[in-house]
């Protein structure tokens, strides 16, 4: 089973960093539209996607930002960590088969709150930058590593 890693606060040092990464598929594309009810066809009708200036169907922008989420709460501070605050823009698209690397710095540690904030960027395989921004995160006060939990089964169907 694969282990996760709190970061304590009072470990954190402003430069850190960490990275997480994760390829986009079709069936990302599916289910991250059926959970959040964003059926844009840009996203999910090639015919439609084909019309666009994409000329195909492009991932979800918030799929990154859920990617920054991931890494925050796996990697930098890990698990304990609670989201308070994002900003992100978004310079290009991902697409299917891409695989996007999030990587976080520490920009400022706030030790009275234990807050860090981080600078996010998330970059393709080829090293093209798909976004960026800032994350404001109320740091664990202890560290520590626990198994990670199981993730549910999930299959995804795209007929009728």
């Amino acid at each position: 089973m694969a282990q996760l890693t709190a970061t304590a606060f009072a470990e954190l040092t402003e430069g850190q960093s960490a990275d997480y990464q994760k390829t986009l598929t079709a069936a990302d594309i599916a289910l991250f539209a059926a959970t959040s009810g964003d059926v844009n066809p840009v996203h999910l009708d090639r015919d439609y996607a084909a019309t666009t200036v994409f000329g195909e169907p492009i991932g979800h922008g918030m799929w990154l930002g859920a990617l920054v989420s991931a890494a925050i709460a796996t990697r930098l501070p890990g698990p304990g960590s609670v989201y308070r605050a994002q900003s992100l823009q978004f310079k290009q698209p991902i697409k299917v088969g891409d695989t996007a690397q999030v990587t976080l710095t520490i920009k400022e540690l706030k030790t009275r709150t234990r807050l860090a904030v981080i600078d996010c960027q998330v970059r393709n395989q080829d090293g093209v930058l798909l976004a960026r921004g800032e994350a404001e995160v109320i740091a664990p006060a202890e560290g520590g590593t626990i198994e990670a939990p199981a993730l549910p089964k999930v299959t995804v169907s795209t007929s009728g």
